[in-house]
């Protein structure tokens, strides 16, 4: 195998491992806990009023477009979708949400709390890296309602901080124009270890 050759091929071995574990990496941050106890309150309303098999549809949508802009760049829905199809209460998530909440909530409801999962949950979304604008839906998840509502908090904080880093980034290009090559140097400046990261990622989206 020519020199040339080999290159290529580890170049195709490592951009098939990368994208693979790409696909597969779950940052391990991003957990049911990941939210307000406002959402483990209603669903424990919702529990307490026998609508554990009510169904809902909720939009996730923004009111007005960052820096002042005309438009955003929809970001986050990867990680979205990592998040529904690994959403599972651990037994020490129990635990802490007994601790957690108020006394006197039935051990029936942490029992059904440890059984959710998001398998009966439907997520429709534009496509990551679409232009969007402000009241048009860009995300919808249906589903039981206590599991959407446990959605809401964690859907908009993986999408809100995607969409602002995107549109950001957009917008250099859009003023530095498409032959000025632009780097992302933002780890040292950025919101931890996980903020630089994805700082990165959704600049290039």
């Amino acid at each position: 195998m020519s020199s040339l050759n080999r290159e290529l091929s580890e170049d195709s071995a490592f951009a098939a491992g990368r994208n693979s574990w790409n696909r597969h990496y779950h940052n391990s941050v991003v957990q049911p806990l990941l939210t307000d106890l406002y959402q483990i309150t209603m669903a424990y309303a919702y529990w307490k009023s026998g609508k554990i098999d009510d169904h809902a549809v909720f939009d996730l949508f923004f009111r007005t477009n960052p820096f002042q802009g005309e438009f955003t760049i929809f970001a986050g829905l990867e990680e979205c979708l990592k998040f529904l199809d690994s959403f599972h209460y651990s037994e020490t998530d129990i635990e802490y949400l007994k601790h957690a909440l108020p006394q006197g909530i039935e051990d029936e409801f942490f029992e059904y709390l440890s059984q959710l999962t998001a398998k009966d949950v439907t997520l429709y979304a534009i496509e990551e890296g679409s232009v969007a604008f402000p009241r048009v839906p860009l995300i919808k998840v249906a589903g039981p309602l206590i599991i959407v509502q446990l959605l809401e908090t964690t859907l908009l904080t993986l999408v809100n901080y995607a969409s602002l880093m995107a549109t950001n980034a957009a917008r250099y290009r859009m003023v530095a124009g498409k032959h000025i090559h632009l780097l992302e140097f933002g780890l040292r400046r950025a919101q931890g270890p996980d903020g630089g990261l994805s700082a990165s990622k959704y600049s290039y989206i």
